[in-house]
């Protein structure tokens, strides 16, 4: 009996839901980017997204507003532009659908923008969902969810899963405590029976959820929307929601799908200086958390930071960028009274005792050796007492009676436009050249305790539309600029942000500890070529774990069981390695467990241009088995490689047939590494 209800529960959800859904037939063909745009938002059918108006489906009234179509301009010839409007004159609702085609990779994104054109408050808008789609395969069989988990400071971080989906079952993402990529990921990859998949990617850096169903062995239904939306809009008010993203790939392995999203994020959805995709850099701090009871960098002066820059010169260890963390800010250093870095957040101003010119002279000295400053700034959250929250209170949310800290509110128009000028003159005034922006809250509360009755929602909505004004602003008034993203590490990574920034910092897990930092890089570059994480070590096992397109030394110079030729010898093979890692990726130990103790865990990074690219293995603390076997991928049939190991020097020539066949890896001892680069002839 229970069966059956479970049965019928599930049928009468489909057919609540399956208002206003498109399907989407499928065949064994590549997508047509500018066919399915046209098909898809063609008049007079339901577009690929959903919402309620008073709880009734889009599916039932849409198909009759008033419709048009408009080609928007576009500078690339392989990208497609159109704007799909849908208006109602009886409640005012305008839609504008703006969709984007990129004919080269087989992809399609859109978001939508609302608008209330009465002077009257509209009815109740709920449910909508950006995506609404039943895919239709010609094959049937099992579905494959391939995803990943979100960042919660663990090993685990962005590990790799996979989920069978058969007929009848059912499967929803969403992250936890309002950012995009605590607990959960919002990239993806469903990979079909029919031997196709999509790469699927949610722009919404709050509270967003994905639901997957499989109908029939045929049948997968996507929908994806903001979470928590639900509420009537103000006269000539206008949001944006979530966007959305889906990537088409054919061929045998997902693996397809995983590089040519990685190579379409690079070319559409990074960061671009002066016409060309930028490099994220390889950075240097100055000696973290020294001398105690100093953490983060709330001891530094100018003069010791002068003296540090000059010491890396000395010691040939200049790198890209000069990485200043927290503390250097007003009140950060008063110990006596309990205050640290964390607690000051909201004085920004610099510290004058140590800095009594500010940060141009530590600037200008980094500017003298070739390079750039990036300094850290957390200006989402607002502690209690602090210069803000006594100047502006009226633009800080909370979610307490008596709150410690406060949400400083970017849904606010004159607060987003003052936040961004103030950071912008502080940086012009200190000479800073990338903006680092932390955020250790969890802002969902707050958001909640704001929303107005009947504007289930609406302060999220503001508050992340103006994150990304905020953020544009910052890389209009810096065009060389970089902004590194960190959000108590890597808990904010979803598409809106990764077009704009890289996260750096990508977890806040035990800083340094190798088994987590290898398994970070393995999960996350199956969705995203560009992140970087730090490094205390100098030891190739402890080194190599942290090595992703970008890293920042925080060596300790001062150390003297530190050696700076090793240092130089990191330098050398970062240098080295990092431009592969804008290439494709190939796991090569499998997806169960990685961040095990006792395992293997190997990957490669392989350059098609060239024909080259490099492996690199870890064996584990508690791994007994001193050889593995792996199958490299991505190598030209008929070809000859030279492949050289990059500790013994030994070079050996082998045949991609037998590379793709397996190469044995042999590590004597635990807790020791492997790098191997190799070149077709």
């Amino acid at each position: 009996m229970k069966n059956k209800w479970i049965l019928l529960s599930f049928f009468l959800y489909f057919v609540l839901i399956g208002k206003g859904q498109t399907t989407v037939v499928m065949n064994n063909s590549e997508i047509n980017v500018e066919n399915w745009i046209n098909s898809r938002f063609r008049k007079g059918q339901n577009p690929p997204f959903s919402f309620n108006l008073n709880s009734i489906p889009s599916g039932r009234f849409i198909k009759n507003w008033k419709y048009s179509a408009t080609k928007q301009e576009s500078s690339d010839a392989g990208v497609i532009k159109r704007r799909f409007t849908y208006s109602d004159n009886k409640t005012g609702i305008k839609i504008e659908c703006d969709v984007t085609g990129f004919k080269d990779f087989n992809a399609v994104e859109w978001v939508l923008h609302i608008t209330n054109t009465s002077k009257q408050n509209t009815p109740e808008i709920s449910n909508i969902r950006e995506s609404n789609i039943n895919f239709k395969y010609s094959t049937g069989g099992n579905f494959t969810l391939h995803y990943a988990e979100g960042s919660t400071a663990k090993a685990t971080d962005f590990q790799p899963l996979g989920k069978k989906l058969s007929a009848g079952e059912f499967f929803s993402m969403e992250p936890t405590g309002g950012r995009s990529s605590q607990s959960a990921f919002p990239f993806f990859n469903i990979e079909s029976p029919a031997k196709q998949g999509i790469m699927v990617a949610i722009g919404w850096s709050g509270t967003w959820k994905a639901e997957l169903k499989c109908t029939s062995n045929k049948n997968i239904t996507l929908t994806t929307g903001i979470r928590d939306l639900k509420s009537y809009l103000l006269p000539n008010e206008k949001i944006r929601t979530a966007s959305i993203c889906m990537l088409f790939w054919n061929g045998e392995d997902r693996m397809i799908g995983h590089n040519k999203f990685r190579q379409f994020v690079l070319a559409h959805h990074t960061r671009q200086i002066n016409g060309r995709r930028t490099i994220y850099p390889e950075s240097l701090g100055f000696n973290w958390n020294d001398p105690r009871p100093c953490n983060e960098y709330s001891c530094l002066t100018a003069d010791y930071a002068i003296s540090m820059i000059k010491r890396y010169k000395q010691f040939g260890l200049i790198s890209e960028v000069f990485w200043l963390d927290a503390g250097w800010y007003t009140g950060a250093d008063d110990y006596a009274n309990n205050k640290n870095w964390a607690n000051t957040v909201g004085n920004w101003t610099v510290n004058k005792e140590h800095f009594p010119k500010g940060l141009k002279p530590v600037s200008d000295e980094v500017h003298r050796q070739g390079c750039k400053f990036m300094v850290w700034f957390e200006p989402e959250r607002v502690y209690k007492r602090t210069i803000w929250a006594q100047q502006h209170p009226e633009w800080l949310l909370q979610n307490d009676p008596n709150p410690e800290q406060y949400l400083f509110n970017l849904g606010n128009p004159d607060a987003c436009k003052w936040l961004g000028e103030t950071i912008t003159k502080l940086m012009k005034d200190n000479g800073i050249d990338y903006y680092r922006q932390d955020f250790n809250i969890e802002p969902d509360t707050y958001w909640k305790a704001n929303d107005k009755p009947g504007r289930q929602g609406m302060t999220e909505v503001k508050y992340i539309s103006g994150l990304y004004d905020y953020w544009d602003y910052i890389l209009q008034q810096f065009p060389s600029a970089l902004i590194d993203n960190c959000a108590s590490g890597g808990r904010r990574l979803d598409l809106e942000t990764i077009s704009r920034s890289a996260p750096m910092w990508r977890t806040d897990y035990d800083y340094g500890e190798p088994i987590g930092y290898q398994s970070h890089t393995y999960g996350l570059n199956f969705y995203l070529p560009l992140s970087g994480t730090g490094t205390m070590r100098t030891d190739k096992f402890g080194f190599r774990s942290s090595l992703s397109s970008s890293i920042v030394y925080s060596w300790k110079i001062s150390d003297p069981s530190y050696s700076y030729l090793e240092m130089q010898d990191c330098q050398k093979e970062f240098r080295e390695v990092r431009p592969y890692f804008y290439e494709d990726f190939y796991p090569l130990t499998g997806t169960e467990n990685v961040a095990a103790k006792n395992r293997w865990l190997a990957y490669q990074l392989n350059r098609k241009s060239d024909d080259s690219g490099f492996i690199i293995a870890f064996r584990r603390d508690e791994n007994k088995e001193k050889e593995i076997t792996v199958k490299l991928s991505g190598l030209s049939a008929g070809k000859m490689y030279q492949i050289e190991n990059r500790d013994t020097k030994e070079i050996i020539t082998k045949s991609a047939k037998e590379l793709m066949t397996g190469l044995t890896i042999v590590l004597e001892k635990p807790r020791s590494s492997l790098l191997l680069f190799y070149k077709g002839k």
